[in-house]
This record gives C-alpha cells, sequence and structure tokens, in this order.
C-alpha cells in the first residue's frame, strides 16, 4: 500500500512539473508572437509614416509628379495645344503696362521697382548660337515664378522645335507659392531649326542648393539686363528681356492642382489658368518671331505677328 501510494504520489509530482512546464512554453509563445506583432507594427508605422511625407513633398496637392506614360500624355497636351486655342487666347489679359523700353540701366532698375514683372526691349549685340538666335534662361527649381514660366515656355518653343528628357518638379515647400507643380530643363535637351535654347537651372530646390553654373558670359548678360537679380531671366537674342511672369500669371493660380489639370487648362482658352499661360506664351512666341523673320508660318501665325506690335520700341 505504501508503495502504492508512493507511485501516484510520483505520478502526480510528474503531472504538476509537465503543466507547469507547458504552461510555461506557451507563455513564452504568447511572448513570442506579442515581440514579433509589435515589430510589424512599429514597421508598419515606418512605412506609412514615410508614405505621407513622399506624398506631401510631391506638390500642394499631395498628388505625384508624373512620370513614364503619364508624364508623357501631360507632355503631349502641353506642347500640342492647338492654334485655334493660342489665336483665341492672343494677348491673354497680359496688361500692355508690362512692356517698357529697357535701353539704360534706370529703364531697367525703375521697371524693377514700379512694375515687377516685365518684357523689356533691349539694345544689345544680337545673341547667337549655331548660326541662329539664342535664347538664355536663367532660374531655379525652387522658385515658383519659375515654375509657372516653365509651363509657358515648354508650349511656346515647342512651336519651333522639340524637347526631350523633360521632367517635373515642384517649387520649394519654405517658399511663396510652396511646391508649384511644374517641370524642369535639369537635364532635357532641345532641338529646333530656327532657334537656340540654353536653359540653366542654377538652383535646386533651394537659392543655396546649386545645379549648374551660369558661364561668364551668360552671367554678364543677367548682371547687365536682370538689375535687381530676379528669376526667372528670359532673355531673347538680346533683343528682348522677360524678368518673371507676365500678369495676370502668378504662381497662386496653380495651387493645389495635378500637373494634368494645369495641362488641361492651358488647352481650354475659357480658363483663367489657361488664359493667363497661354498669353506668356504666346509673348514669348511673338519675341521669338520677331528673331525668325516670323518663321515658322504655323508658329508666327497672323494674331502672333499683331502681338509684335505691343513690344516696346
Amino acid at each position: 500500500m505504501g508503495k502504492a501510494s508512493r507511485g501516484k504520489g510520483d505520478d502526480d509530482r510528474r503531472a504538476r512539473i509537465a503543466a507547469q512546464r507547458e504552461a510555461a512554453r506557451r507563455a513564452e509563445q504568447r511572448k513570442r508572437i506579442y515581440l514579433a506583432g509589435g515589430s510589424i507594427l512599429v514597421v508598419a508605422i515606418v512605412v506609412v509614416a514615410f508614405v505621407l511625407v513622399k506624398l506631401n513633398s510631391n506638390g500642394s496637392s499631395g498628388a505625384s509628379a508624373p512620370t513614364g506614360a503619364a508624364l508623357t500624355a501631360v507632355t503631349k497636351q502641353v506642347t500640342g495645344v492647338s492654334p485655334s486655342v493660342t489665336d483665341t487666347v492672343a494677348d491673354g489679359g497680359v496688361p500692355s503696362g508690362v512692356f517698357i523700353s529697357g535701353k539704360t540701366t534706370s529703364d531697367l532698375t525703375n521697371a524693377a521697382t514700379n512694375v515687377g514683372s516685365f518684357m523689356a526691349t533691349v539694345d544689345g549685340t544680337a545673341l547667337k548660337s549655331g548660326g541662329k538666335p539664342e535664347v538664355l534662361y536663367i532660374g531655379g527649381e525652387y522658385c515658383p515664378y519659375c515654375a509657372a514660366e516653365r509651363w509657358a515656355m515648354v508650349n511656346a518653343f515647342s512651336r519651333f522645335g522639340t524637347f526631350k528628357g523633360l521632367g517635373t518638379t515642384h517649387s520649394s515647400s519654405t517658399d511663396v507659392y510652396p511646391n508649384t507643380p511644374t517641370y524642369t530643363f535639369a537635364g532635357s535637351a532641345y532641338t529646333s531649326k530656327y532657334v537656340t535654347f540654353t536653359p540653366v537651372e542654377q538652383f535646386g530646390s533651394s537659392n543655396t542648393d546649386i545645379i549648374k553654373q551660369p558661364t561668364a558670359a551668360q552671367q554678364a548678360l543677367a548682371t547687365k539686363y536682370d538689375t535687381t537679380g530676379s528669376i526667372p531671366f528670359i532673355d531673347l537674342g538680346n533683343k528682348y528681356v522677360e524678368i518673371g511672369n507676365l500678369s495676370p500669371l502668378v504662381p497662386s493660380m496653380l495651387a493645389g492642382k495635378s500637373w494634368a489639370q494645369v495641362a488641361a487648362a492651358m488647352n481650354e482658352p475659357s480658363s483663367a489658368l489657361g488664359k493667363a499661360m497661354i498669353g506668356n506664351a504666346n509673348y514669348l512666341t511673338a519675341g521669338i518671331c520677331t528673331l525668325t523673320g516670323n518663321q515658322p508660318a504655323s508658329a508666327c501665325t497672323p494674331t502672333i505677328q499683331k502681338l509684335e506690335a505691343n513690344f516696346a520700341k
């Protein structure tokens, strides 16, 4: 009996030990599951935070900048605006007061102070490259005024030639008119039988982020004609210079819009944004047409040639 009693006690003890071990095993298993779940949660939080930051950096509307087929479609809209649209827009409501004589430094300084953005008729030696009239642009990716103007520039220059390698960007998120959607000329190429386009995207995300420095000759032109150092600076063959955007175009008109929305507006002459964009593009076109002898006819339409008369003499 005693032996039998001792055997049963041993069985109970072994059962209790096994139960304790099983409980410990299950507790350790739960601990590992909790740790793994917590790690997954932390990773998920980090990923979500990264995505949100990325989206917020891509423009005021949170929309991603188009690439690939989407970029091709947007660019096709911007470069392929119908002549019927450009003729309907004509001057786009650009006031006559922005066209000034810039024959002296005082003329240019006074215009910068009293007019702001303007197009001046200057008296310089003809600027040429490769036997063709040359247009020099100096700007920066961070600059919201450059951002607005590039849309008009891409449209205007596409009437005379072809761009390759155009990319998208937006203006600085910490400057006025933050995250204005736009193109960038950095890394692009342009070919035309009528005009040479020389873009210098001097700055990247800020005015201390240098992408490309102007040459000494390019800087000399900017210093001579752009007396306040404003950008965008556009020198059309040393015959005209444009500083900034021509009213009524202002970067705030692009606030909250995607690249596709801006491109669509440029094809709609009743749109305030489209009218302002194409009006600026038409005056750039008119300036280039005076350099090319109004060639080609597809760009230098009778409507465009009428705008040439608005330039100051």
